[in-house]
């Protein structure tokens, strides 16, 4: 009887496998032993080869018979050639084509993609899904089986976009970033118009900043509306809206209009006569405002008649008038500084730069470009500044604690001194920079060469001091606290852009 070792195949040298007509190599005739002789080893490596590639057993059989009984060979095509190339060089046919349960379709495997959760559905019902999942606007996108809650993962939703609409996955890579973006206090967009495409990033501890982007739009970080310092995020978006649509619209009323003593509405005079009726039934004297009865006479001025006769309503379009104004005013100098003054300066720049017989301290013209500078900073403060005293002090807009009424008092006062002051040296500034510069004077330009620089230093320290005033002691006192950011005589801080 013939032992187990001799139940062989003759071996081929061929790694790649054996050619059809290789696939058959008879047994020795003297020898040849029945089935029944090889027994368990017969079905360990059919069990073996049939769950390793997942086939029938007849399939299984094949496969042995055409890699000679070999499991080590059959493992190391499986690696190298993969599962679908290697049944079929060994002749064995398995289900190629699998039923979408999306469009019903009879898809070629090849055509099929399943996800982690075991969800397989045709690579253009995938690609369909995708792509209405992100006109949705979705940026996470779920399996398309019925409630399943798996997320697809990135790399299948690139592949599968990709292979028809390749422009959805640039939109996918976008999603992906603006997600980040949205759940990153230290990053934004920079929210220039039309948009540079940059996303800027800060430090954690500098969410309350101003940053100024590579393309050269300056911003707060917070809020991301254009720097608006010393004046606080939520009292800036109330105060730019109000101006930008109220601000023409009061003005005019406040002038050519009375407010009824009864409804308090404003009353516009239609006709030569003084005695006015409003909708309301209210009879008025316009002239003075005041209620029309036969004891009325208002020829005569009486101390104090002036205020008694302007209501709240007037009183708050009067209040709004006074900062908008002054205002207009600060921002109207600043773009005058900005535009026409800096041309002077820069031609005096290029005077001192080119006189050869003044020493070179004096000729350094660096002392000049900073005042500029500092006159510009300081020119926007000096108007934003009065964005935020109109909500904090008697506005109503605000709520400050009732027990620090006493305290608010004493920083308003520190506050409108501050805000003086900056005034007066932010106009003596003005005044230096606009005069006409002494040519090859030596001593009158190093005076004036100092003069400059002093009250362009005072002028910054003022800012400093006013910045840190609403800092520590105005905005403490509200109910809803907000913060500033950090005064910067530069300017806003150069932003780093996050890199692609």
């Amino acid at each position: 009887m013939a032992s187990d070792d001799e139940c062989y195949y003759e071996e081929e040298e061929d790694d790649e496998g054996l050619d059809a007509d290789e696939d058959y190599v008879g047994l020795h005739e003297e020898a040849a032993p029945s089935p029944q002789h090889c027994g368990d080893h017969w079905e360990q490596d059919l069990s073996m080869a049939s769950n390793l590639v997942n086939i029938e057993r007849h399939n299984a059989r094949a496969l042995l018979i055409h890699h000679r009984w070999k499991m080590d060979r059959i493992h190391d095509f499986l690696v190298r050639k993969g599962r679908d190339r290697m049944l079929k060089e060994a002749g064995i046919v398995t289900e190629s084509y699998i039923t979408c349960d999306v469009c019903f379709e009879d898809i070629d495997s090849c055509g099929v993609s399943n996800m982690d959760c075991g969800h397989r559905f045709c690579d253009d019902c995938w690609a369909g899904h995708l792509l209405a999942s992100l006109d949705m606007g979705k940026k996470q996108i779920r399996c398309m089986a019925l409630k399943c809650p798996a997320i697809c993962g990135d790399g299948m939703v690139r592949r599968l976009l990709g292979q028809k609409y390749p422009d959805a996955v640039l939109r996918f890579e976008r999603f992906i970033v603006e997600s980040y973006l949205e759940n990153n206090e230290t990053v934004k967009w920079c929210p220039s118009a039309p948009h540079c495409g940059r996303a800027i990033r800060v430090e954690a501890s500098e969410r309350y900043c101003e940053v100024e982007c590579p393309c050269g739009v300056g911003f707060c970080f917070n809020c991301a509306a254009p720097a608006h310092s010393p004046c606080p995020c939520p009292m800036w978006d109330k105060w730019d809206a109000k101006f930008r649509g109220d601000s023409e619209n009061l003005k005019w009323i406040a002038v050519h209009t009375k407010s009824c003593p009864g409804c308090q509405k404003p009353i516009e005079q239609n006709g030569g006569c003084n005695h006015v009726r409003c909708r309301c039934g209210q009879h008025l004297c316009y002239a003075c405002g005041a209620v029309l009865d036969s004891t009325h006479n208002c020829n005569r001025y009486k101390e104090g008649n002036a205020n008694a006769n302007v209501n709240s309503i007037r009183r708050e379009m009067l209040r709004y008038t006074h900062y908008c104004d002054r205002y207009n005013v600060h921002l109207s100098s600043y773009k005058m500084e900005q535009e026409k003054l800096w041309p002077a300066i820069d031609k005096r720049i290029r005077q001192l730069e080119s006189a050869c017989v003044i020493r070179p301290i004096i000729r350094d013209s660096s002392w000049l470009t900073r005042a500029h500078r500092s006159l510009l900073r300081s020119g926007q403060v000096l108007a934003r500044l009065y964005a935020f005293p109109y909500y904090m002090f008697g506005g109503g807009e605000v709520r400050t604690y009732p027990s620090e009424k006493a305290n608010l008092a004493m920083a308003q006062v520190l506050f409108e001194n501050q805000q003086e002051q900056l005034e007066r040296n932010v106009e003596r500034l003005s005044k230096v920079l606009a005069a006409e510069m002494p040519v090859l004077a030596e001593e009158e330009l190093l005076r004036t060469m100092q003069e400059t620089a002093n009250l362009a230093k005072i002028v910054e320290t003022h800012c400093g001091e006013i910045y840190k005033c609403i800092q520590d002691k105005l905005l403490p006192l509200l109910v809803d606290p907000m913060s500033i950011a950090t005064y910067r005589p530069d300017g806003p801080e150069k932003a780093k852009e996050l890199p692609a």
